[in-house]
């Protein structure tokens, strides 16, 4: 098997769509001898700001000199962005590995248990290669879409982050806040510390009864720790330690919350893992680009996977904020299970907006967009003026992951970097 091979292995498992539930992934885990019992680990839940607050994560043990194991989804370039260590992508031949210790267990799957689905898969490898092939001093785990239900629900937490709650994939995790915070909060085991930053207060009131049900001490942004701007920089503050000097290569209020949470996090491990000190922080927050989330590739140009109501709520108050003096111009691609209406209007008031739609099993259909929108059949078409050196306009192309991812290549492809 080659590495080409062990990818269409994995992306088969595609047709077995999305089923909430952690018996397929106990059975199979133990059949690998329980790897993921081997992990000291962070796990992050919630809607919007979990791939931030696992970079962030990343960076900053990285920098204390500690080898860091993520563990995210979409990707954006490359399949391997999903399991990486220290920022670097999973080997070829460690995927292949992977794939043939554990093919086998999943075909082995009891018919009462049903078939393995990709999210699945994936994360069992994951599990396997920081459990046992690859040991790392610490993974940091995004969880799925849920939380109670995901697949990665299955490992003693050394902390839970939570950095929002919002209205998103309410087919499976259910149409309210309550709802789809129940689902979340239910990653929440015995002891583990929550550190959250809820704003959704029916939400919020979900993650407290829960943790007070499992006897999980809480760390709330804005009440338990703080991260203000002072004298041109950042300084954060909670009870017993304050750290200044700090700056984000991410912008956005939004951001701030999120270094807020891993910061916060990082010192509740410091016991754990003695060599973090305040220049770790710094340092890595100071490097923890992420890729596809508010991402300037050039001073005019930024791509950003905001994909429901809330994440282009930030989105706007972002552009507002630092680029309300500029003509925007937006080109706009979802995928059909979004609430694309109301994120359109949100996005009606910084700038003109372009519809269009890509290369996905569910992106939504040109003609599906309301009405009132420019259109444009072929991404490719509208990125042509994004290429004019002299223009004093600025560009923002958002939506969809999968439509982000795609159009990245495609940018860089034409050497905007």
């Amino acid at each position: 098997m080659n590495y080409q091979e062990a990818l269409a292995w994995i992306h088969s498992r595609l047709k077995f769509g999305i089923k909430p539930g952690i018996e397929r992934m106990a059975w199979m885990l133990e059949q690998l001898g329980d790897p993921q019992e081997n992990l000291q680990a962070v796990h992050v839940v919630g809607t919007n700001g979990k791939g931030s607050v696992v970079n962030n994560l990343q960076h900053i043990f990285t920098a204390a000199g500690y080898r860091v194991g993520t563990f995210t989804s979409p990707y954006i370039v490359d399949f391997r962005e999903r399991i990486s260590v220290d920022g670097q992508l999973m080997p070829k031949e460690d995927l292949v590995t992977c794939v043939k210790l554990v093919k086998p267990v999943v075909e082995a799957l009891p018919e009462s248990l049903e078939a393995a689905t990709e999210f699945e898969v994936i994360s069992l490898i994951m599990f396997l290669y920081f459990g046992r092939l690859h040991p790392v001093d610490l993974a940091v785990i995004e969880a799925g879409m849920g939380g109670r239900d995901d697949a990665t629900n299955l490992f003693q937490a050394l902390a839970v982050v939570c950095p929002s709650i919002g209205l998103d994939h309410q087919a499976v995790l259910g149409e309210t806040y309550s709802q789809i915070a129940q689902n979340k909060a239910g990653v929440l085991k015995l002891g583990e510390p929550l550190v959250m930053a809820v704003a959704q207060e029916e939400a919020r009131q979900v993650f407290l009864e829960r943790a007070q049900t499992v006897g999980s001490p809480v760390y709330e942004w804005k009440q338990e720790f703080t991260l203000m701007m002072s004298d041109k920089a950042l300084t954060f503050r909670n009870s017993s330690t304050t750290i200044s000097d700090l700056a984000l290569v991410m912008p956005g209020q939004h951001q701030v919350a999120n270094a807020a949470l891993a910061i916060e996090t990082a010192l509740l491990l410091k016991d754990r893992y003695p060599k973090l000190d305040d220049k770790a922080i710094r340092e890595g927050l100071a490097r923890a680009k992420w890729l596809g989330r508010t991402e300037l590739l050039r001073p005019n140009l930024m791509i950003d996977g905001a994909h429901n109501n809330e994440s282009i709520q930030a989105l706007v108050e972002l552009l507002q904020k630092g680029y309300g003096d500029r003509k925007i111009r937006i080109l706009f691609a979802a995928i059909d299970t979004k609430p694309v209406a109301t994120m359109l209007k949100k996005l009606d008031g910084v700038g003109q907006i372009t519809v269009t739609t890509f290369p996905y099993h569910n992106s939504l259909a040109l003609a599906d967009y309301p009405q009132g929108y420019e259109r444009v059949a072929d991404f490719k078409t509208w990125l042509n003026q994004v290429y004019q050196e002299d223009s004093a306009d600025f560009y923002l192309i958002t939506g969809s992951l999968y439509f982000i991812s795609q159009v990245r290549r495609e940018l860089l492809k034409n050497s905007l970097q």
